[in-house]
C-alpha cells in the first residue's frame, strides 16, 4: 500500500487538529442567563479539534473560571489511542492494520458527549462552549440541539458551517484552496477502510515530514513547543466527522451569542476561509453577529499567542460578573 492511495481530501480532514490542543496543559440555561444575568462561576466547556486530547484550560482556571474538557468518544484516556505500536520503536505493520477505537465513531457521538457535559454544568452558572478547528463541527451541532443551555459559543479558528454542509466542502472552496492540510497525506500510515480511522504518525522521526507538519500547524514556533504539541496529538481520528452535515440553524444555534477568534497566519484553515464563515453566519442572523477578535498566530497557537486568546476569553461578558 502506498501513500498515493490516500486522497488529499482525507488528509485535509485528518490534519485539522484543534488550536485548543496547542501544547498547553489542559486540565446554565443560556436564554435565562442572557435575559436575567444568571449568577455563578462561568464554566468553559472545551471541545478539542481533530486528534486533540480532551481537557480544560488551566490558564482560565487560574483566573477564577471553571473549565472542563469534553471526553470525546475514541479520544478518552481509556480508549487506548497510544498503543504500544505507536511508541518507539514503532511497529509499522501493526499501525497499518490494528483496529482503531475511533471505528464507527462520528459526529453524533461527539455531539452527545458535549451535550452531556453542558447539561451537567449548566446549573452552576454561565456556560461558554469553546472549540478549535474541527471542534467547530461539534459546536454547531450542540448549538442546534441545546441553545437554551449555552450562554456563548467561541470558535477559535474553527469550522462554522452555514451555507455549506461540512468542513470538507469549505476546504474545497476558493477560500480554502490554499490550505496546506493536504500536504500531510504522507503521514497517513493506514488505510481508513482497514483500521476504521484516519491514522497519522505524529511521532515520526522523518525530519522532512516534521518540517512540513510544523509549517502547516505551528509555523514560527520553537521546536520545543512544536514537539510538545505533537506529543499531545492522538494518532487516530474519525474518518467521517469532516464530511458529516453540521450546518447551523438560525432558529436554534442562531439565538446564542458567539465569538470568533481569527488566526492571521493559519495555513490549515486560511484566513479567507475563516472570514467567509463569519460573513455567512452574520448574514444568517444579522441581529446576532459574531463578536470577532484577531490574533497573529498559526493554526495551533504557541504559549505567548494562546495567552492572548486567554485574555479574550477572560474578557467575555459571561466572565464579568
Amino acid at each position: 500500500m502506498t501513500n498515493s492511495s490516500y486522497s488529499r481530501r482525507t488528509a485535509l480532514r485528518a490534519a485539522a487538529a484543534g488550536a485548543a490542543a496547542s501544547g498547553l496543559t489542559l486540565a446554565g440555561g443560556g436564554a435565562a442567563a442572557r435575559a436575567g444575568g444568571r449568577r455563578g462561576t462561568t464554566t468553559f466547556v472545551v471541545v478539542t479539534g481533530a486528534s486533540g486530547t480532551p481537557g480544560g484550560i488551566d490558564a482560565l482556571s487560574l483566573r477564577g473560571h471553571r473549565t472542563v474538557g469534553v471526553p470525546l468518544p475514541g479520544h478518552r484516556a481509556t480508549d487506548a489511542q497510544f498503543a504500544v505500536d505507536y511508541q518507539c520503536p514503532q511497529d509499522a505493520a501493526s499501525l497499518a492494520t490494528r483496529p482503531s477505537p475511533m471505528a464507527g465513531v462520528g459526529l453524533d457521538a461527539y455531539t452527545a458527549a458535549a451535550v452531556d457535559v453542558v447539561r451537567t454544568v449548566a446549573g452552576f452558572g454561565p456556560v461558554v462552549l469553546y472549540g478549535g478547528s474541527m471542534g467547530g463541527a461539534t459546536l454547531n451541532r450542540v448549538g442546534n440541539a441545546v441553545p437554551h443551555l449555552v450562554d456563548r459559543m467561541v470558535y477559535d479558528t474553527a469550522f462554522c458551517c452555514v451555507d455549506l454542509s461540512c468542513p470538507e466542502e469549505y476546504l474545497a472552496t476558493p477560500e480554502g484552496s490554499t490550505s496546506l492540510g493536504g500536504d500531510l497525506a504522507d503521514l497517513i500510515v493506514a488505510d481508513p477502510a482497514v483500521v476504521g480511522a484516519v491514522r497519522i504518525n505524529y511521532r515520526t522521526a522523518d525530519r522532512a515530514a516534521l518540517a512540513k507538519l510544523k509549517e502547516v500547524m505551528m509555523a514560527g514556533a520553537d521546536d520545543a513547543e512544536f514537539h510538545g504539541l505533537l506529543a499531545c496529538l492522538q494518532p487516530d481520528e474519525s474518518p467521517t466527522v469532516g464530511r458529516e452535515d453540521c450546518r447551523v440553524r438560525a432558529d436554534t444555534w442562531g439565538r446564542v451569542p458567539r465569538t470568533y477568534i481569527r488566526h492571521t497566519a493559519d495555513r490549515m484553515i486560511p484566513l479567507a476561509l475563516q472570514d467567509r464563515m463569519i460573513a455567512e453566519a452574520d448574514r444568517l442572523t444579522p441581529r446576532n453577529r459574531f463578536d470577532v477578535h484577531t490574533v497573529d498566530a498559526p493554526h495551533a497557537a504557541n504559549a505567548a499567542q494562546f495567552g492572548r486568546i486567554v485574555d479574550i476569553l477572560d474578557a467575555l461578558p459571561e466572565c464579568r460578573r
